[in-house]
């Protein structure tokens, strides 16, 4: 059966067009072609890497905070309480206000104490600014020295500058040993993030996280599969170009440097946006949808390679979204800050909620004017 599964998997119409068989593909003449075996690789590459990673933010990214003053917030722990821990583990973080009182009258504790245990409970087990700081230095070491790596492997390559070049020829294209590491690399730090997702700090959009790193894994795989290095090159360039500048804008935020941090900022939104949802759509996708239909009719390869871009793009399309937001608070002067992150709670959230409702208070009366406002 296993090897019934193994044959259809492996049936050379689903990864090849017509009349081409694995044959075409063998080493010969001196040209050498991506296997499927070679992938095997990056399974220990990506404990390596997350070796790596331990060592940089141990030994270079916690110095690097010190020298940014990176400061803790402050929290206070919440009084153990046997019925209210028991609640938030077993039910939920956040309580609604007939749980609040049902579990006011349970322990003893007042609505008001209640609602303050839940907020510096939920505190505590938020992320560090510290563990942010360390993962966003990681990840930006990484993202900038692939891309520049990147950019070696193709900028002198005739593709990067005519896009029907990517196709000729294919499959019978010879795998330069610049494009095998160059996949290796990315493989296999994108299996460490899958591997490390449970342990990151997790934001809001974690789901398309998830789905992010799984199609990117199925579509660096497929493309290598089916020899579509010279696509695959490209796309990686091209998703490597902003990832580096959102990562060094959220370390200059942990770090307090807020002009520096909106300045970047506003430079990763512009090249997000041509890079994402305008070179990425009208000249990669319209290169691996149009230009292939000149060569050979479409097959099963064709349409899965195409479906997955699909899938990123629209994620593209999500976090477009939540960057133009931010831009928005940036431009009418309010603080950026990463929309998918749990905003930190405080005690003066009742205040905030008084405000809320009645207007700004000052000894219980309305406050006429005033021009100043409490932040967290």
């Amino acid at each position: 059966m296993f090897q019934t599964l193994y044959s259809y998997f492996w049936w050379e119409r689903l990864w090849l067009p017509a009349n081409l068989t694995w044959a075409d593909l063998e080493d010969r003449d001196g040209r050498v072609y991506a296997k499927a075996s070679d992938l095997y690789i990056t399974l220990p590459l990506a404990f390596v890497f997350l070796v790596v990673r331990h060592l940089f933010e141990t030994y270079v990214a916690t110095p690097l905070a010190g020298l940014l003053n990176v400061k803790e917030k402050v929290r206070l722990k919440a009084t153990p309480n046997a019925v209210l821990e028991k609640f938030y583990a077993a039910t939920t973080k956040h309580p609604k206000q007939a749980d609040v009182e049902m579990l006011s009258k349970k322990s003893g504790c007042t609505v008001r104490q209640v609602e303050r245990w839940f907020r510096r409970r939920r505190n505590q087990d938020r992320p560090s600014l510290l563990k942010k700081f360390r993962e966003a230095s990681w990840r930006f070491t990484f993202y900038l020295i692939a891309f520049i790596a990147g950019m070696a492997v193709i900028v002198d390559k005739p593709w990067f500058y005519d896009l029907r070049e990517v196709w000729k020829g294919y499959p019978i294209q010879s795998m330069l040993p610049s494009q095998y590491w160059y996949y290796m690399i990315e493989l296999s730090f994108y299996w460490s993030l899958l591997f490390s997702i449970a342990s990151d700090v997790k934001r809001k959009d974690f789901k398309e996280q998830i789905i992010h790193h799984v199609a990117t894994i199925i579509l660096i795989s497929f493309s290598w599969f089916a020899n579509y290095t010279r696509a695959g090159t490209l796309i990686m360039a091209l998703h490597d170009s902003s990832d580096y500048l959102l990562e060094s804008a959220k370390m200059f935020n942990y770090a307090g440097w807020r002009n520096t941090c909106n300045n970047i900022f506003i430079v990763f939104a512009a090249v997000f946006i041509i890079t994402r949802l305008v070179i990425l759509p009208f000249w990669i996708m319209h290169c691996t949808v149009v230009y292939p239909l000149d060569l050979y009719p479409a097959f099963f390869g064709y349409y899965f390679f195409n479906f997955m871009m699909v899938v990123l793009q629209l994620l593209h399309i999500f976090w477009a979204y939540l960057i133009i937001r931010m831009a928005q608070k940036f431009i009418t002067g309010k603080v950026v800050e990463d929309e998918r992150s749990d905003r930190e709670e405080t005690d003066n959230s009742e205040e905030e909620e008084e405000v809320a409702k009645n207007g700004p208070l000052s000894n219980g009366h309305p406050v006429l004017n005033n021009n100043h406002r409490k932040t967290d």
